[in-house]
């Protein structure tokens, strides 16, 4: 949050300094004048605090509260951390092997929430979440396997792949399905050992609710209450 902050009274000279530039990182090809700030190579890690708005930090951030407070329970915070880090490293890194001459700043954190995405697919795959559905005058929640909301996501990504790779710019795909690839293999290694893979489901599937307003219900959780204090969306 506070890189996106500092980014916005010079946001080109910012993006320059901090974001990931494949050409810059493979090639040696420095594109500012000026002294920099950090060496190329921390910009896999610096990247991944920036963003291009407000809707690209606000998704992000509705991703990571949808899955990552369960998944640092799981590995524990130092571990996940590590697993955070290393996800969107390998994004970045994917991304910039599909051009290495490509001098179009990367950020965001996507590769490394793909990960956390994947992790949790692989521990909670039937988990429920809650899903906000508005069809006509039709309108509720609905409790949506994490494999089918997630399996969704991943299909959108293998379907806008091939016009990712011919354009310069726009949604980094390739860092998002290697973020994704890269916490499938981390997890089983960075789990806790107390930790299954693959867990059953703690509510039912495709149960509908009403939006019930002014009035304070308790929800019953999809996954084990996690130790944290952010709840997130399955209690």
């Amino acid at each position: 949050m506070v890189y996106f902050f500092a980014q916005l009274p010079n946001m080109e000279t910012y993006f320059y300094h901090y974001a990931f530039i494949p050409s810059d990182f493979f090639r040696g090809n420095d594109l500012i004048t000026e002294p920099r700030i950090i060496p190329p190579w921390m910009t896999i890690f610096s990247s991944m605090f920036s963003h291009g708005g407000v809707m690209h930090l606000f998704f992000n951030m509705w991703f990571l509260w949808l899955y990552a407070d369960n998944m640092e329970d799981a590995l524990g915070w130092k571990k996940f951390i590590l697993f955070y880090l290393l996800c969107g490293a390998i994004a970045a890194i994917a991304q910039g092997l599909v051009d290495t001459s490509s001098v179009v700043p990367m950020i965001g954190a996507s590769g490394a929430i793909s990960g956390v995405m994947s992790g949790y697919l692989l521990i909670w795959p039937r988990a429920n979440i809650r899903v906000f559905y508005w069809i006509i005058i039709f309108v509720g929640r609905i409790n949506v396997p994490a494999f089918v909301v997630l399996g969704f996501w991943l299909f959108q990504q293998f379907w806008a792949l091939p016009s990712s790779m011919t354009t310069e710019g726009g949604v980094a795909i390739v860092a998002h399905l290697a973020g994704f690839a890269a916490g499938i293999i981390l997890t089983p290694l960075l789990k806790k050992k107390e930790v299954p893979l693959f867990q059953q489901p703690f509510s039912s599937a495709f149960r509908r609710r009403k939006i019930i307003l002014n009035k304070k219900k308790v929800r019953k959780g999809s996954v084990p209450k996690h130790t944290g204090n952010h709840d997130g969306p399955w209690r």
